[in-house]
């Protein structure tokens, strides 16, 4: 393994103890904001937690959860969804300096985006309904976006949370771009991707991500990951990520930064960005949206 993929990627189980399949705080990334924590709960499991000096959004990958927020004592009921591929999910907003208690009836697998922050805000319930769901790109480009805890969508300090679903064989993270730089143009914010792949008719999946740097243009990552992997991505172009075909993949991005202003907004690679120009004469793919929720094109957003 290279220094960088040492850096930058943590498999999966690598930070995994008690019940927490992945325990990713930003002192172990090595950097200032971003943090995923993933925990596996049995039926009639429970398990509490503080989120400290962190806002959290509490994101059901699989199942249904009951949460109680503390010191306020709300409680929250997540619908939650079959699997990552079953369409948007209802989310929480936890914020920092809060008691969280979770208890999940049948089971299931959920994962606890957190940021530092300064403000502590109140907690929200984000109904699927008020997720937006957007298709971007075209042709083996096109992938399916949920904004599970984007500006617009979800009050937030700095946080920003949102999901990728690309069907098998397309490209995703397409072209490459970056956000490491605070301009008009751009924000900067650190990014985890966390992945998981959809069993083919044969055997596990896999699929490929590349982060190349900006600053550190040394930095030339292609790697290859699994469900359960996690990429890091301080700074520079990160994408394409690219599914294997038979296997379609999702990945969750968790996103922060030092900005005053909480957005997103990026630069392509110049190197690549005429492919946007492409999307206009191919139609989307026919096999998205993953669920049957309307979604809105790119175009029309």
């Amino acid at each position: 393994m290279s220094a960088d993929a040492d850096r930058l990627v943590v498999r999966a189980g690598a930070t995994s103890h008690d019940d927490w399949a992945l325990d990713l705080d930003p002192d172990r990334a090595e950097w200032d904001y971003c943090g995923l924590r993933i925990v596996e709960l049995d039926p009639g499991g429970t398990l509490a937690t503080t989120t400290g000096g962190s806002e959290a959004v509490l994101v059901p990958l699989q199942g249904a959860v009951s949460l109680t927020i503390d010191p306020e004592g709300i409680v929250i009921e997540l619908s939650g969804r079959d699997s990552v591929f079953a369409g948007p999910t209802d989310v929480a907003y936890v914020p920092r300096d809060s008691e969280v208690h979770l208890r999940s009836a049948h089971g299931g697998r959920f994962a606890l985006c957190t940021a530092r922050c300064e403000r502590r805000l109140d907690p929200v319930h984000l109904p699927a309904a008020g997720v937006a769901l957007e298709l971007r790109g075209a042709g083996r480009a096109s992938r399916q976006v949920h904004g599970l805890g984007m500006p617009g969508v979800l009050a937030a300090d700095r946080i920003l949370v949102c999901e990728v679903l690309t069907p098998g064989g397309n490209w995703s993270s397409w072209p490459p771009h970056k956000h490491d730089e605070e301009s008009p143009e751009e924000t900067r914010l650190e990014e985890i991707y966390y992945f998981e792949i959809a069993p083919g008719a044969v055997g596990d999946g896999v699929a490929l991500h590349q982060v190349r740097g900006h600053r550190r243009p040394e930095v030339d990552l292609t790697v290859q990951v699994r469900t359960g992997d996690v990429v890091l991505v301080p700074e520079g172009w990160h994408g394409p990520s690219v599914a294997a075909p038979g296997h379609d993949l999702y990945y969750l991005n968790v996103m922060a930064g030092p900005g005053a202003e909480r957005a997103w907004r990026i630069c392509d690679d110049p190197d690549f960005a005429w492919v946007r120009e492409e999307w206009a004469q191919e139609p989307v793919d026919p096999r998205l949206p993953f669920d049957a929720r309307s979604a809105v094109p790119e175009e029309d957003r």
